[in-house]
């Protein structure tokens, strides 16, 4: 009977909650009636468009700054794999006027035609700081409205910026837009996920790269002046927006109001931060740690920026790397370095791997080549590729011992069939030659050559 009952409360929750506002002007907003108890809790105003009315709360903050931004940067959030942007979206990313955050507030996470965005929040610099507005859906008949307010928004600043945006609230917002039939989702100039570069830079230290455990442990929130001591927990957004609709309290959603500017102050901020992380001044990088620097060469390898990544590499190893990392962190160096064509550095750094038991193997195999192909040094190639076989038969003896692992196994074995077949030929190579009069015995050039007459 439970069940049923709460059944039929959804469905209620569906229907209007309030009756429908007199005629004010399209795009107008105005105060919230003394019985608009939400409206008035919230700071909010009532504004109407051709489709109907939703609340509208509009903020200005003086932190996070408006930051100028870099060209190198917004050329690494923005690359595609052909490179093929074009002029009007180029100008587009260049003109920060033309750049919109977007964060929502959900029904639920799951997505799909069910769930709704009852709460979109906008915000874009201006006058020197962050200005932010916030749609409210007072009950799902809002929905044409905030949608309508929202294409208006993006047709303005066609650049969205968000925080994981691309995976889950736009195409959300999309889903939307094409439920109602009637309003043509805007086309985006370009769209910025800061996830990616935010988990590429400090997944490594952080582990975590939530947008609350970046505010904490990267950016400088008590600089920025705020704090999420009493913030929502997000999980239980969309229940207190069903309470809401069933009659519940109007306090929760005040609360998710504040974190959903809270979200879009922090994506600003976030921003900032990984624009001054990109760019080329070397002061920069002084002040990361050194597993950053790390994240910051891998990020600028996939974007294929090899230069910059090779110093920020270097750095992060001067600094000091953890021990489960150290090693990585110089196999990374080592290629990049050969990617770039400067093989003797490479092979100074493989030589300082070889002391390194973690990738003693893999330094040798590499140095192995390096000196039959490059340096033309056999016999130094051949002294690598034998301690290279010896230490992995050795190290293939200690783990036989142990619990078998297939995958490795078989690793290994792969591994040591190349430096066998390797080492063969560089014996064969370093094998003094036959005699002239040996070769003119095997019919071949030589021997046709001493005697035209036989051939």
């Amino acid at each position: 009977m439970a069940a049923t009952i709460d059944k039929f409360s959804r469905l209620a929750a569906l229907k209007p909650a309030r009756p429908a506002a007199a005629h004010t002007k399209k795009g107008a907003v105005r105060a919230p009636d003394e019985e608009d108890a939400l409206g008035q809790l919230l700071g909010a105003g009532v504004a109407r468009n051709h489709f109907g009315e939703h609340l509208v709360i509009r903020n200005w903050y003086s932190t996070p700054e408006y930051e100028e931004p870099s060209g190198a940067a917004l050329e690494l959030l923005s690359r595609v794999r052909d490179q093929s942007i074009s002029r009007k979206t180029r100008a587009a990313l260049e003109d920060p006027s033309k750049w919109l955050f977007l964060d929502t507030e959900t029904t639920g996470l799951a997505g799909g035609t069910g769930t709704y965005a009852f709460l979109v929040g906008l915000a874009w610099w201006d006058a020197g700081g962050l200005q932010v507005e916030q749609f409210f859906m007072r009950d799902f008949t809002d929905e044409y409205s905030v949608l309508q307010e929202l294409a208006a928004r993006i047709k303005e600043r066609p650049v969205l910026l968000t925080f994981n945006g691309r995976s889950f609230d736009w195409p959300l917002l999309e889903n939307r837009f094409a439920m109602t039939r009637s309003i043509a989702a805007p086309k985006l100039a370009a769209h910025l996920d800061l996830l990616h570069p935010a988990r590429a830079l400090w997944k490594l230290r952080l582990g975590s790269v939530r947008l609350v455990e970046l505010e904490r442990r990267v950016l400088d929130a008590q600089r920025l002046g705020w704090h999420r001591e009493d913030d929502v927990d997000s999980a239980l957004i969309p229940q207190h927006y069903f309470d809401y609709l069933r009659g519940g309290p109007l306090a929760p959603l005040a609360g998710i109001v504040r974190h959903n500017q809270m979200d879009l102050r922090g994506l600003a901020a976030l921003y900032g931060k990984i624009n001054t992380m990109l760019t080329e001044s070397p002061d920069v990088v002084k002040k990361c740690e050194s597993l950053d620097l790390l994240g910051l060469s891998r990020f600028l390898q996939r974007r294929g920026d090899i230069g910059r990544a090779q110093s920020a590499c270097a750095q992060a190893l001067a600094i000091g790397l953890p021990a489960d990392v150290h090693p990585r962190a110089k196999r990374e160096l080592a290629l990049m370095a050969k990617r770039r064509g400067e093989h003797l550095r490479a092979a100074e750094i493989w030589e300082e791997m070889v002391a390194d038991s973690q990738d003693e193997v893999h330094a040798c195999e590499q140095l192995t080549i390096h000196y039959e192909r490059r340096a033309k040094d056999i016999h130094r190639a051949r002294e690598y590729a034998k301690l290279g076989l010896a230490t992995l038969i050795r190290k293939r003896t200690v783990i036989s011992r142990g619990l078998r692992d297939a995958y490795l196994a078989a690793r290994m074995e792969r591994l040591e069939k190349n430096f066998r077949e390797r080492l063969a030929r560089l014996e064969r190579k370093a094998s003094p030659p036959s005699s002239p009069a040996r070769r003119q015995d095997v019919p071949g050039v030589g021997a046709r050559k001493a005697n035209p007459a036989l051939w």
